[in-house]
């Protein structure tokens, strides 16, 4: 199959998926088979420690559509849908997670969107399924605290589940940041975008790749690469904090020299007001710092992935094992 008929390619990020893997490549081969177009699958093992690598090795022995990038280390999941991309050929590529919570059956809905003219067409959640309140509740305030802090129309309530025309793929083959947020600069580049709305499911099996602290880094990576507004409310605060402590200065200042009887100072007020100071300055240098360690990150230029190794790609690919600068 020449790269240049293939129609669709399908980029699955996995890490740990060895409970999965089989059940995502049945429904992704049964779904992509229906659409009657040269496609190829491509699985991108961020460093799994148990057996996925191996499982997903013989279903590239058996199956020539499925292709196989295979990371020397873990170095996230947005990372790993960057190196899908970079090897993708397809006229559109289609985002997808191994866990089953978005359906593989919506993409020849999102083929059809990108027949009509769409240049990226996501999914957009309008139930999830499985997922507890915390998470529910959390979701629904980042999407829109975002939305609120950038000047980019970053859609709410949607994942990494989407379709990319061609064209948007080589745009973002551009852009090299190191703490990437995908869908905010899919949104960032711009192109004609429509959405669909679906049931999100629970995971088919296995435990969720995004606990707490992955997902409050995520957040952090989204809102530091697409707003400066904290760095704004840290100077915000800073001057309204130096205000308030002129002001408590010039009232210190005329009690001790106006009043007419001794006032026995109060500790316990004291202490909580250099507690509060102190936190909030403290607040703000953990966000200026955010920042300052992410200009390390993109002044360092190392690779944004390293492959250990490739399968069912052409020979140009099968030797390429760096990432891109």
């Amino acid at each position: 199959m020449s790269n240049n008929n293939i129609v669709c390619s399908v980029v699955v990020p996995l890490y740990n998926e060895e409970e999965v893997i089989l059940e995502t490549y049945r429904r992704l081969k049964k779904v992509m088979e229906g659409i009657n177009k040269p496609y190829e699958i491509i699985f991108v093992n961020d460093g799994s420690r148990d057996k996925t690598a191996i499982m997903v090795h013989e279903l590239c022995n058996k199956d020539k559509t499925i292709k196989m990038v295979d990371f020397a280390r873990n170095f996230g999941h947005q990372t790993a849908i960057t190196a899908g991309m970079d090897f993708s050929v397809g006229q559109a590529v289609v985002v997808i997670d191994a866990d089953l919570q978005d359906p593989p059956e919506l993409i020849p809905k999102m083929l059809e969107k990108w027949r009509e003219g769409y240049d990226v067409v996501y999914g957009k959640r309008k139930e999830r399924k499985g997922e507890t309140v915390f998470k529910k509740i959390t979701a629904k305030v980042f999407y829109r605290f975002l939305r609120s802090m950038t000047d980019i129309e970053i859609p709410t309530d949607t994942g990494d589940f989407r379709l990319i025309d061609r064209k948007v793929c080589e745009a973002l083959k551009q852009v090299n940041e190191r703490n990437r947020y995908i869908r905010g600069i899919i949104s960032w580049l711009g192109y004609k975008q429509t959405g669909i709305e679906f049931v999100r499911d629970k995971r088919f099996a296995g435990d969720t790749k995004y606990p707490l602290k992955k997902m409050l880094k995520f957040a952090f990576d989204a809102i530091t690469s697409f707003s400066y507004k904290p760095l704004k409310l840290a100077s915000i605060f800073g001057t309204l904090l130096s205000s308030l402590s002129f002001i408590y200065l010039v009232v210190v200042i005329c009690t001790k020299i106006f009043a007419t009887s001794h006032i026995q100072p109060g500790w316990a007020s004291i202490l909580a007001v250099n507690l509060l100071f102190h936190g909030l300055t403290l607040i703000i240098l953990g966000i200026v710092g955010e920042y300052i360690g992410r200009i390390y990150d993109e002044a360092k230029g190392r690779p944004l992935y390293i492959v250990r190794e490739t399968k069912n790609f052409s020979d140009e690919k099968e030797h390429k094992i760096t990432g891109r600068m």
